[in-house]
């Protein structure tokens, strides 16, 4: 089971604020640029998230429901700032991988522990 909605929804109000000053220059973070499926407001959500091959992998630490996944998904493509850069992604899919070996190893430790085992997969827009 994913951490708890309550818990996420702390983090929307005061943790995210925060992290989003940092969010998009930390190894292994991300600010993902997403528009609301209804309301078509410019969102940005601090995340966790690892590149890999011609991608990269957001790490589902509050479940698949999350309303930047779902905007995400809807969208079929998002922007995020990583690195200090701005990167278009594309072909947006969730991978169940309940091992997550595809995380760092602390990464790792933690999804398997909160039994976060969906992720989320985008391709590089080139």
């Amino acid at each position: 089971m994913p951490l708890p909605r309550r818990l996420a929804e702390f983090n929307k109000v005061v943790t995210n604020r925060v992290s989003r000053l940092v969010a998009g220059w930390l190894p292994g973070c991300a600010i993902v640029l997403h528009r609301g499926r209804r309301s078509g407001r410019l969102y940005r959500t601090p995340v966790n998230v690892f590149r890999r091959g011609d991608g990269y992998r957001f790490a589902l630490t509050y479940g698949p429901d999350s309303d930047w996944v779902r905007n995400v998904l809807e969208a079929g493509q998002v922007d995020i700032t990583t690195r200090g850069r701005l990167v278009s992604l594309t072909d947006p899919r969730l991978v169940t991988d309940p091992s997550a070996n595809w995380a760092p190893h602390g990464v790792r430790l933690v999804l398997r522990r909160v039994r976060a085992d969906t992720y989320l997969q985008c391709r590089i827009d080139r």
